[in-house]
């Protein structure tokens, strides 16, 4: 009898492991999986110009930033085990140097599908320079993010950041609350 259960027990897990996956790549539109290069560069640039006009102080903190990693759709989906997976690049100097994609599982109550933009500025050379030569770098693991939230006019406060890594996640209607990245793994990838 203990058998039969732990084999209905496994097929329960093999169909929401199976959904998961179905969902994840219905839900996740083809422009999120292998973009060319140009087709990323177009839309880093785009969702940087939407960050710098819709939050006042963005473009100033950007300026001062040493690299902004920018991944403009990471597809999070799931029923019960979700994933999400995304493609960016990091730019220098204004100029993109690399690609990355960030993927993260998740294990818990979720279903659906969305999209978000995620740009994290590294502020020290130290911190880009950590980043850029590790094979695969994991928010909480190899570095910590700290994610900003706006202040009163929707502003940035660029004054008091000291932190040598921050982030910004955005959904469609604008900044995105009470969130994290930790377990998003990004690796480079070539384009």
């Amino acid at each position: 009898m203990r058998s039969h259960v732990r084999i209905k027990s496994l097929c329960i897990m093999l169909k929401i492991i199976f959904l998961s996956l179905t969902v994840v790549m219905v839900a996740a539109p083809s422009q999120v999986f292998a973009a060319t290069a140009e087709e990323i560069d177009i839309r880093v640039g785009a969702t940087l110009q939407k960050f710098y006009n819709d939050v006042s102080g963005a473009k100033t903190l950007a300026n001062s930033a040493k690299g902004i990693l920018v991944f403009p759709s990471v597809i999070k989906a799931g029923f019960g085990i979700g994933g999400e997976y995304g493609e960016g690049a990091l730019r220098m100097g204004g100029k993109t140097v690399d690609y990355y994609s960030t993927a993260a599982a998740s294990i818990g109550f979720q279903l659906g599908a969305q999209s978000k933009a995620v740009i994290l500025m590294f502020m020290t050379k130290e911190a880009l320079t950590n980043f850029r030569n590790s094979d695969g770098w994991e928010v909480g693991v190899d570095g910590s993010v700290v994610l900003i939230e706006l202040g009163a006019g929707g502003s940035i406060d660029t004054t008091n950041i000291k932190d040598p890594i921050i982030g910004f996640v955005f959904g469609q209607k604008g900044l995105m609350y009470n969130l994290t990245l930790e377990g998003s793994k990004m690796t480079r990838i070539k384009k």
